[in-house]
């Protein structure tokens, strides 16, 4: 019995592996948020038009959620490691470009070509990581971190180009990503090993236009009806996006081996944590790129500190990703779904107080109690992913995961931060479209001053009511159709913590590579 423990152990290999993974998918992760704070000094040194700069700031985001799909399952087919070493090389190369980028064109192209590398790359890292840990607790464990080094990503982008930005010209905050990405490649060759896959056929290439297409197509038509209102052509290419989406999901269900498998989502454990996925992202992005324009052009506060104001709720969200497999395996998914929306919600709330004379405090509470749901969120939504498909589809489910992630960032920024605009253009002194070219016209009297920093408030208000009200609804929806304590990772290995809830239904017996077919299941 002793043995049998000992060989699933993870050796020394196993954790500097992981810790070699980590590096990367640190990287992606605040690469998507890392111009929050910085954007006032890429206008100040490229001047960029106010539709340039929002392309700057969510291009990545929205390059690499349509992509993911199609480079987990190709990664799936073709060897996730090889994948995974490529995506790392051109990350590498197109931060590069990006911080010596002379042009807000060139910028935004440097920033698609890492969000490709980003799609090629994270889906491939937490299947390669899954074949480090044989144990299904030590691999809970292990994607539990995974998670927390991807949620601190996020959260510490901000605070990262905050502290570079104090010291160094903009372009820093893509140039040091390069010694963890060339750490990567000489490490990773001695420390991983290619995932075996049982994958067989072809690319369906039609698939892969079909995915990337449709995305493309729908979140441009999004962003730019949010952003400039109605225009019947934009409007088509929308309703064009949306139809070529509806397309790709027909012809999966057709496919002997589909890009993407849809019939996941009978599991409806995993369809809620995949939902969770994208709200809480949207929610967060929207709200810490507007919070940092509230810090910084609101309150006047310089740079740096506003990148340490962050620092507690990015602390508390990172611990509570780590933490979470073993909340779960207490108290039930479910409950911890519910739970998450919940702070979520409260923390968001928190952010009514703020005004235009002060808030500080205020703004610490919120992010450090969201952040714990956000912790609980992020968490959930990649443990529920991989431990619900079989090994050969752990790409794609990976891929489903960080897809979530990756378009609730740029839509948050896309949608949520429109509706910030839009309150401001019926609340501001109307001299121009948004708060920081209003602030930036010359000889604005102090009370034209004070109404456009009150408008811009106010619909910083507004996103963070809604964004709340989003979460109690889906809070209450998770309550309703997810089953009561089903059945996580924690059961695999037999704890004997069966009992009340642990019904077929509970743990998705119709959904394929669920129920008793988990521990399989894992990567």
């Amino acid at each position: 019995m002793k043995r049998t423990t000992d060989i699933h152990q993870p050796g020394p290999r196993a954790w500097l592996g992981l810790a070699v993974i980590l590096g990367p998918v640190l990287l992606v992760a605040m690469d998507g948020s890392v111009l929050f704070l910085a954007m006032p000094k890429v206008t100040e040194a490229l001047a960029p038009t106010a539709d340039q700069a929002l392309w700057a700031l969510d291009i990545y985001g929205f390059v690499v959620g349509s992509l993911l799909i199609t480079f987990g399952g190709i990664g799936d087919r073709y060897g996730r490691l090889k994948l995974l070493m490529s995506g790392v090389a051109l990350f590498g190369l197109a931060s590069l470009g990006a911080a010596f980028a002379s042009s807000p064109d060139t910028l935004i192209a440097f920033r698609a070509l890492m969000g490709l590398a980003g799609a090629t790359l994270l889906p491939s890292a937490l299947a390669v990581l899954g074949e480090l840990f044989a144990d299904p607790r030590q691999r809970a464990q292990a994607i539990g971190i995974f998670a927390a080094a991807f949620a601190a990503g996020f959260a510490i982008g901000p605070a990262v180009g905050g502290q570079l930005l104090s010291h160094f010209w903009w372009g820093s905050v893509f140039l040091v990503n390069l010694p963890v990405l060339v750490l990567f490649l000489v490490l990773a060759p001695f420390l991983l090993r290619e995932v075996a896959t049982s994958r067989t056929g072809r690319i369906d290439v039609l698939s892969t236009v079909q995915s990337v297409a449709g995305l493309l197509l729908t979140i441009y038509a999004v962003k730019h009806l949010a952003a400039e209102g109605w225009s019947t052509a934009v409007a088509a290419v929308g309703v064009a996006g949306l139809a070529v989406l509806v397309w790709f999901v027909r012809r999966q269900l057709t496919l002997e081996h589909p890009l993407i498998d849809f019939r996941l989502f009978r599991d409806r454990v995993f369809t809620v944590a995949i939902i969770t996925g994208l709200l809480p992202l949207a929610a967060w992005s929207a709200t810490a790129y507007l919070s940092g324009v509230y810090l910084q052009s609101v309150l006047g506060i310089p740079i740096l500190r506003a990148a340490l104001l962050a620092l507690p709720g990015a602390l508390l969200l990172t611990v509570t990703c780590i933490v979470t497999p073993m909340l779960v395996a207490r108290i039930g998914k479910r409950t911890a779904l519910v739970t998450c929306h919940l702070l979520v919600a409260a923390g968001l709330l928190l952010l009514l107080p703020v005004a235009s004379s002060g808030g500080v405090g205020w703004y610490i509470a919120s992010t450090v109690l969201a952040g714990v749901g956000y912790g609980i969120s992020f968490s959930l939504v990649a443990e529920t992913a991989v431990a619900a498909v079989p090994a050969e589809r752990a790409g794609s489910a990976a891929a489903i995961a960080e897809t979530s992630n990756e378009l609730g960032n740029a839509l948050g920024i896309a949608l949520l931060g429109s509706l910030s605009v839009l309150v401001f253009r019926l609340q501001g002194p109307d001299l121009a479209g948004t708060f920081g070219e209003t602030v930036a016209l010359p000889g604005l009297a102090q009370a034209v001053v004070d109404q456009a920093q009150d408008a811009f408030v106010t619909g910083l208000r507004v996103v963070a009511v809604t964004a709340a009200l989003l979460h109690i609804v889906l809070g209450l929806l998770t309550l309703r159709r997810v089953p009561k304590s089903p059945k996580s990772l924690e059961d695999e290995g037999g704890a004997g913590r069966g009992g009340e809830g642990d019904h077929p239904e509970a743990a998705g017996a119709e959904a394929p590579g669920s129920g008793g077919e988990r521990e399989a299941a894992m990567p």
